[in-house]
C-alpha cells in the first residue's frame, strides 16, 4: 500500500495507562519488523523488484528515518542523528523533508549495508526508549506522533512482506519466504449468497475517539440506494470461470483504460499464476503451490475486478456501501480475521460460521470499491510535512476496504482507506460483488 499518516487519535482512560500502552506498542511493533525479515538473506535485502515495490533494507531504514525526522529531532533535546546522509536516502516523498533518492532506483542502495541500517534502527530504538522514559510523552501532541510511526511501520510491515512476494516471484528458483502451512482448509461458503442493506440517509467516515488516518474523515452523511452485497469475497474457483469464459479475451467486459492495460501487460491470469502442465498455479509467501480453488481471489487489479463483476452481471460496491455494511464487525475479525498474525501469509476459504451474515470482510484480500480516493466533504490536509501524506495522493487511485492475510493485526477498521492506482495488483488484491436491490 502507499504509504500514508494519521494526524487524528483519543486518549483513552488514564494517562498513565495511555503511555504505558503506546511505549509497549512501540516495542513490540519496531521488533515486529525484525522479525519478519529474519528468513532474509542480505542478497535478498537490497533488491527491488519493481519500481512499485521497495527493498527490505529500505523499508526498515525508512520506517526509522521517520522516526528520528519527525519525533526524536524535534522532542529529545540531545539526540544525536546517526548519519546526515541518510535523510537523503531514506525519506520517502515528504517535500518538506527535503531531497531525496528517486524511488525507482532504492535497489541501488548497495550502501549502507545491511549492518548499517540494523545499527541505525538500535540507534534510534535506544533513543525512542529513551523519550519514552523521559516523561515528555505526556504532551499529547508527542504521544500522537508516536502513535502515527506506529501505524506507519504497520503499514510498511505490510508492504515489505508484499514487496518480499514480489522478489522471490520475479526469481527461478521461486523460493518461499515461509513453510508455515496454516491450520487447513475451510468450509467453503456457496456462490450467490447475498446479505440485503437498506438505502438511505447514511454516516460514513471516522467518528473520532480513536486512532484514524487523516483522510477517514470527517464523518459526513451520504445518499445510498438499497443493495446486495455477497457474503464472501470472489474465489479463484470463480476467476477460472472467467478465464475459461474468455474474461481477459472480451473486450466488452473492460474499461478502455483496462483493456489498453490488458493488452499491454499480456495478462491472461491474476498476478503470480502460472499454468504447468495444464493446471493453474501460484507463487506465494511459502513457494509455488497449486491454486486453492475455494480460497479468494488475489493479486488482482482494479480493471480486472471491475471487468469480472461486468461479467457476472452484478458490480463492484461503493466504498459507502461497503462501510455501512461492515459496521460492527470490525471488532469480532480483528480477533478471528485471517491477518497477518495468523502467520497463514496467504488468503484463504471463507468458513461459514452458521449465522448467515457477510464474512471474511477484514483479512484474507483487501476489496476493490467502485470509488475513486478523494477527499470527504470538510477534509483538510494537516500543515507540515505530514500533511503531505494522503491530501496529494488524491487523484487517479481508487479504494480498497477491510485487511489482507499480510495486514498487521489490529491495523483495519470499517473506515479504513486503503487505495492505489487501478493497474496495481502486487497487493493482496481481491473483491466482492454488489448489485442493486
Amino acid at each position: 500500500m502507499q504509504q500514508r499518516t494519521s494526524v487524528h487519535n483519543a486518549h483513552h482512560g488514564s494517562a498513565e495507562m495511555r503511555l504505558d500502552s503506546l511505549a509497549g506498542a512501540l516495542t513490540a511493533s519496531r521488533q515486529l519488523s525484525k522479525d519478519l525479515v529474519a528468513p532474509l538473506t542480505d542478497e535478498d535485502m537490497v533488491v527491488q523488484a519493481m519500481e512499485d515495490a521497495s527493498p527490505a533494507k529500505w523499508h526498515l531504514a525508512h520506517t526509522t528515518w521517520f522516526y528520528e525526522t519527525f519525533v526524536l529531532r524535534p522532542h529529545l533535546p540531545g539526540y544525536r542523528v546517526f548519519n546526515d546522509d541518510f535523510a537523503y536516502c531514506f525519506n520517502s516523498y515528504y517535500n518538506a523533508a527535503g531531497a531525496r533518492h528517486p524511488r525507482p532506483l532504492r535497489g541501488v542502495l548497495t550502501r549502507p549495508t545491511g549492518a548499517m541500517v540494523r545499527a541505525y534502527r538500535a540507534h534510534v530504538d535506544e533513543a525512542l526508549t529513551a523519550l519514552c522514559g523521559s516523561g515528555r510523552l505526556a504532551d499529547p501532541a508527542l504521544a500522537d506522533l508516536i502513535e502515527i510511526g506506529i501505524n506507519h511501520e504497520q503499514q510498511h510491515q505490510e508492504l515489505l512482506v508484499t514487496d518480499i512476494l514480489a522478489l522471490f516471484a520475479a526469481q527461478p528458483l521461486r523460493p518461499a519466504y515461509s513453510q508455515y502451512c496454516g491450520n487447513g482448509s475451510a468450509v467453503a461458503v456457496n456462490s450467490g449468497e447475498t446479505v440485503a442493506f437498506d438505502g438511505g440517509i447514511q454516516q460514513i467516515g471516522h467518528a473520532g475517539g480513536a486512532f484514524h488516518f487523516d483522510c477517514e474523515g470527517p464523518r459526513h452523511d451520504v445518499l445510498l440506494r438499497p443493495f446486495k452485497l455477497a457474503r464472501r469475497p470472489v474465489t479463484n474457483r470463480e476467476w477460472l470461470q472467467f478465464i475459461d469464459n474468455g474474461g481477459y479475451d472480451t473486450p466488452g467486459h473492460w474499461l478502455s483504460d483496462g483493456w489498453a492495460t490488458v493488452q499491454r501487460q499480456g495478462w491472461q491470469a491474476p498476478g503470480y499464476w502460472e499454468r504447468i502442465d495444464d493446471s493453474w498455479h501460484q507463487m506465494t509467501l511459502r513457494g509455488r503451490i497449486a491454486i486453492e480453488l475455494d480460497a479468494p481471489v488475489s493479486h488482482v487489479s482494479f480493471f480486472e475486478a471491475d471487468a469480472f463483476a461486468r461479467w457476472a452481471g452484478k458490480r463492484l460496491p461503493l466504498e459507502a456501501e461497503w462501510e455501512v455494511a461492515a459496521r460492527g464487525l470490525a471488532a469480532e475479525s480483528s480477533m478471528t480475521g485471517n491477518t497477518l498474525g495468523r502467520r497463514e501469509l496467504r488468503p484463504r476459504p471463507t468458513a461459514d460460521d452458521g449465522r448467515g451474515g457477510l464474512l471474511a470482510m477484514f483479512g484474507d484480500v483487501w476489496e476493490w470499491t467502485a470509488s475513486p480516493f478523494v477527499s470527504y466533504p470538510g477534509y483538510r490536509p494537516v500543515e507540515g510535512a505530514l500533511g503531505e501524506y494522503n491530501g496529494k495522493f488524491m487523484n487517479g487511485q481508487y479504494v480498497l476496504r477491510g485487511a489482507s492475510c499480510v495486514t498487521p493485526d489490529g491495523h483495519s477498521r470499517a473506515s479504513y482507506r486503503n487505495f492505489f492506482y487501478p493497474h496495481q495488483r502486487w497487493q493482496f488484491m481481491g473483491l466482492r460483488l454488489a448489485e442493486d436491490i
